[in-house]
């Protein structure tokens, strides 16, 4: 074994690890938490969708408590304004205005997680400041440039309230490499542990739980460059992802059918090519951390509904039914596309 095979087995072991640790404290969210660990290892920003209090924010605590750095929250509000995420001024005791760094700065480049909960709540304005970040990761803020080189967003919607809120557009959506649904656990064993073991009813000591720096922060961006170079894709894998995203583009012409659907009318706009690379890092990560060194179709499949969903816009009539559609669209796009 190579040195750099070596290297890789060890944060293989690490990454491991740090799911293990996890998932002792956020029970029955294995899959959750497993393409979020993908994320990480892939360097991409994640939309998180589930209902009020299934524990996102106890979640994305916990990861940042594994791999250390910084971690960050702002609430979206209909008030927020893009100055709110760089700084705050207030009144000190002697009666003058201060100016002190917002969440964004606040960390420097020691800033590891930032989350944007609700971020539909925010205007517009603020999401192309933070989506400039997201790209860029860098900011100008009093004469200066501040970088963000270790920074992940996360970022989640509240999907049930429509007042006060603004869309996400698809633009937006596309600077995210997952959307990763977080849902209530269906076993009743681990419904029953949530709502009278009290353990879960401080996420504060219970985050305590996870060992911290299991991973270090700064040094994800090396290892994600070193696994993307080492885990392959041959030929026929690159011709499947190829038919995947032309699938998503033009569903008819792979004969792929959806009841009460009209499929020459439902795609707007398919998986943009930004959307199916992040799905190849992505399903590159997949196969590492399932100690393979070259992609399969399943390690695509583990990642294609998370990776592209959010990026397909529908003609309006269809929207409203976004979720379900999506989701059988996927399914008969993996069903009608001959994998190697």
């Amino acid at each position: 074994m190579s040195s750099s095979d070596s290297r890789l087995a060890d944060w293989r072991d690490q990454a491991l690890k740090l799911e293990s640790e996890i998932n002792k404290v956020v029970v029955g969210q294995q899959k959750p938490i497993r393409l979020i660990t993908t994320a990480i290892f892939a360097r991409g920003h994640v939309l998180l969708e589930g209902d009020v209090g299934v524990g996102k924010t106890t979640l994305l605590r916990a990861f940042t408590r594994g791999i250390g750095g910084g971690y960050e929250r702002i609430e979206g509000t209909i008030d927020l304004m893009p100055n709110d995420l760089v700084y705050h001024t207030y009144l000190g005791e002697d009666g003058r205005p201060h100016v002190d760094a917002g969440p964004l700065l606040r960390c420097g480049e020691s800033l590891a997680v930032f989350f944007f909960n609700e971020i539909n709540r925010a205007r517009p304005q603020v999401h192309s400041l933070l989506l400039r970040v997201m790209a860029e990761r860098t900011l100008s803020a009093f004469n200066k440039e501040h970088h963000f080189p270790h920074m992940l967003v996360f970022a989640d919607r509240n999907q049930v309230e429509k007042e006060e809120t603004f869309d996400i557009p698809s633009a937006a959506r596309d600077r995210f490499m997952m959307e990763i649904p977080i849902a209530v656990p269906n076993n009743a064993d681990i419904m029953q542990s949530l709502i009278f073991d009290t353990r879960f009813h401080n996420a504060d000591k219970l985050v305590e739980n996870v060992q911290p720096d299991v991973l270090h922060f700064d040094k994800l961006n090396e290892i994600a460059v070193a696994l993307q170079n080492h885990v392959q894709a041959s030929p026929a894998l690159c011709k499947y992802a190829l038919d995947l995203w032309l699938a998503t583009r033009n569903p008819a012409q792979f004969g792929i059918t959806i009841d009460n659907v009209d499929i020459n009318r439902l795609v707007l706009a398919g998986a943009s090519p930004r959307g199916v690379s992040m799905m190849v890092r992505a399903a590159r990560v997949n196969a590492w951390l399932n100690s393979r060194d070259a992609v399969l179709p399943e390690d695509i499949h583990a990642v294609f509904h998370e990776t592209i969903a959010h990026r397909l816009v529908f003609s309006p009539v269809y929207e409203m039914r976004r979720t379900e559609i999506a989701r059988d669209l996927l399914s008969g796009i993996v069903n009608a596309v001959s994998a190697p």
